[in-house]
C-alpha cells in the first residue's frame, strides 16, 4: 500500500464519520448580541442603585463626557475587535481598533487627576479599594460571557483574543462605574483603575488558555 493510499484512507475514514459544523454568526452580529445583553443588565443596576442626579450634575463637564464617551468607546471597540481576532483568517490589525479611544480615555482621565489635584481634592483609601472591588465585581460576569462566545469560534491564539476582550469588559466596567462615582479621580483612583483593567485582561488571558483546552 502506497502512501497516497493510506492517505486516502484516512481522508475516507475521518469524512464518513464527520458530522456538520454550524457556521458562526458574523463577528459584529455576534458582539452586538452580547453587547444587547450587557447592556440590559447594566442598565437595570444603574437604574436601581445610581445616583443619577449626581450623575448628571458632573457630565455636564465637556472634559467629563469627553471621558465617559472615549471609555465606552474602547469597551465596544476593543470587544469587537476579540470577536474578529477569534477568527483565523482576520487581520492582526483589528487589535488596533480601540487605540484612539483607550488613548483618549486615558488622556481626559489623566487631565481629570490634574483638576483633582489642584483643586486639592486627595485620595481616599476606602474609596479607591471600592472602586476596585466594584470594577472587579462588575467585569467576572461580563467577562465569563463574553470568554464562553469567543472561545466558540476556537481561536488559534485564544490568550491574545481574550486579552482583548478583558480591555473591553474592563472599560465597560469603567464605564459602569461612573454612575457610582460622585467625584473627580485622583491620582491613587486613576492608579487603582490601571490596576483594575490590567488585572481583568491579565486573567482574561490565562483562563482562556485553560478554557481553550477543554
Amino acid at each position: 500500500m502506497t502512501m497516497r493510499d493510506t492517505t486516502e484512507d484516512l481522508i475516507a475514514q475521518l469524512s464518513a464519520n464527520a458530522e456538520p459544523v454550524k457556521r458562526l454568526r458574523h463577528p459584529l452580529v455576534r458582539a452586538a448580541l452580547w453587547l444587547c445583553a450587557a447592556t440590559l443588565g447594566a442598565a437595570l443596576v444603574v437604574y436601581a442603585l445610581a445616583d443619577m442626579p449626581t450623575f448628571m450634575a458632573r457630565a455636564r463637564d465637556p472634559r467629563q463626557m469627553i471621558e465617559l464617551a472615549a471609555t465606552l468607546a474602547t469597551g465596544l471597540l476593543a470587544v469587537l475587535a476579540a470577536f474578529e481576532l477569534s477568527l483565523p483568517d482576520r487581520s492582526r490589525a483589528w487589535a488596533w481598533l480601540p487605540a484612539p479611544a483607550l488613548a483618549i480615555w486615558l488622556a481626559t482621565t489623566g487631565v481629570g487627576c490634574a483638576n483633582a489635584w489642584f483643586a486639592g481634592v486627595r485620595a481616599d483609601m476606602d474609596e479607591s479599594a471600592e472602586c476596585f472591588l466594584i470594577l472587579i465585581a462588575a467585569s467576572l460576569p461580563l467577562g465569563m460571557a463574553l470568554s464562553w462566545m469567543l472561545l466558540r469560534a476556537k481561536p488559534l491564539a485564544p490568550a491574545p483574543v481574550a486579552a482583548m476582550g478583558g480591555l473591553g469588559v474592563a472599560a465597560i466596567a469603567a464605564f459602569l462605574l461612573q454612575f457610582f462615582h460622585p467625584f473627580d479621580v485622583t491620582v491613587l483612583d486613576f492608579a487603582v483603575h490601571a490596576v483594575a483593567v490590567g488585572l481583568v485582561v491579565a486573567i482574561s488571558a490565562v483562563s482562556s488558555r485553560k478554557l481553550a483546552a477543554v
